[in-house]
């Protein structure tokens, strides 16, 4: 019975991603990003539940991968697709409004490319190399919440949002090595750059709130930048 307590809160992570694409849809952001975060606790306890058992087992490691896809993938994409929408309506014709918004689902082909990329990819065992989807997820919904009114108000707002599209899906599969914030000890040396990074993103939730978390992804993959050594 205990063998399928894991897979069980993975599916739960994929009922969350589901949910958030729907609200998505329907422009309900904070609750559609709400379940994105929903997931990714989900996420994090499917894979600490199975090493806790010692389940853990070639099936859980696909099915995180496709539930992962739809939550960190596709929900956040239905996001930015119904806010280009917003955007396109509001100053294009309507043949480029209705084409615009599709570019959004960029995200999902390169969140999966970059999902099948990590479960063949050896080097990626106590860092990664290239954004973390729960990362990217987490970038777009703030920032969706956070400026959706500035971008949909500004004439040029969807051009901002088709080039964060265009960098975003690069930096997903891009060969960047990037930190891991997994502590094997609380030494501050091995493990100083997490901290720099914990420290500097409290600061940013404070002076910028929720919707800050899309500067700390920002700091994120600048800090990765000018730290990691290429793997």
């Amino acid at each position: 019975m205990r063998k399928h307590i894991p897979n069980t809160i993975t599916c739960c992570n994929l009922l969350s991603g589901c949910a958030a694409a729907v609200f998505a849809f329907e422009g309900v952001y904070p609750i559609a990003f709400a379940l994105i975060i929903a997931g990714a606790v989900f996420d994090f306890f499917d894979g600490l539940t199975a090493r806790a058992l010692k389940v853990s087992s070639p099936i859980g490691k696909e099915l995180d991968s496709l539930a992962d896809v739809v939550t960190f993938g596709f929900a956040p994409a239905a996001m930015v697709f119904s806010w280009l929408q917003e955007c396109a309506d509001a100053h294009l014709d309507m043949a480029v409004a209705f084409v615009l918004p599709f570019a959004a689902f960029l995200l999902v082909a390169f969140s999966a490319l970059r999902l099948a990329k990590f479960n063949v990819d050896e080097r990626q065992t106590s860092s990664f190399i290239g954004l973390p989807t729960p990362a990217n997820a987490l970038f777009w919904g703030a920032l969706v919440i956070g400026s959706h009114d500035s971008i949909v108000a500004h004439p040029f707002g969807w051009l901002l949002v088709i080039a964060l599209v265009l960098l975003f899906s690069w930096l997903l599969v891009a060969e960047i090595p990037m930190f891991s914030l997994k502590f094997k000890s609380l030494a501050w040396k091995p493990n100083r750059i997490a901290y720099i990074f914990l420290l500097v993103s409290l600061v940013l939730l404070i002076l910028l709130g929720f919707t800050g978390l899309s500067a700390i992804i920002g700091w994120y993959i600048i800090l990765s930048v000018l730290t990691q050594k290429r793997a």
